[in-house]
């Protein structure tokens, strides 16, 4: 496996078969994709894209930390669930995080995913929450040291 920094547009084929499937290609396309402190991480097996993520210079009002990302759109392809994918694009990102003078990311995660972030250190925030046409989440967020 290797991670590499992507565009934004090679993220949108997973994002739609993972996160927007049967919805309008164009929900894919998230504000501040292209910004210029964005950045969009990609993981590569046998030279095929398998998971994405991309992380966003914003802050969110419940969330002290002056500054913070917020990581967005993390999918993997369904064969290559439960291998490590998502969690080396975390890896990868975190210092890229730290270097930027962040000291937190936080993120809407669907309560299926859950249990997922809390066991890569992220915390709940709050109650459940609907997500119109996508599902419920729920906040979280990491320090980042």
């Amino acid at each position: 496996m290797k991670v590499l920094r992507i565009n934004a547009t090679d993220t949108y084929d997973i994002r739609h078969m993972m996160l927007r499937n049967g919805r309008p290609r164009q929900e894919v396309v998230f504000p501040k994709d292209e910004d210029e402190q964005t950045f969009h991480l990609g993981a590569f097996f046998e030279g095929k894209l398998v998971s994405v993520a991309s992380f966003y210079f914003e802050n969110h009002p419940d969330l002290p930390d002056e500054y913070q990302y917020r990581l967005r759109g993390m999918a993997t392809i369904p064969e290559f669930q439960h291998k490590g994918h998502s969690s080396a694009l975390l890896k990868i990102a975190f210092p890229i995080i730290k270097q930027n003078l962040c000291s937190l990311l936080w993120c809407n995660a669907r309560t299926s995913a859950m249990g997922y972030y809390q066991k890569v250190g992220f915390e709940k925030v709050g109650e459940e929450f609907d997500i119109p046409t996508v599902g419920p989440h729920v906040l979280m967020f990491k320090k980042i040291f």
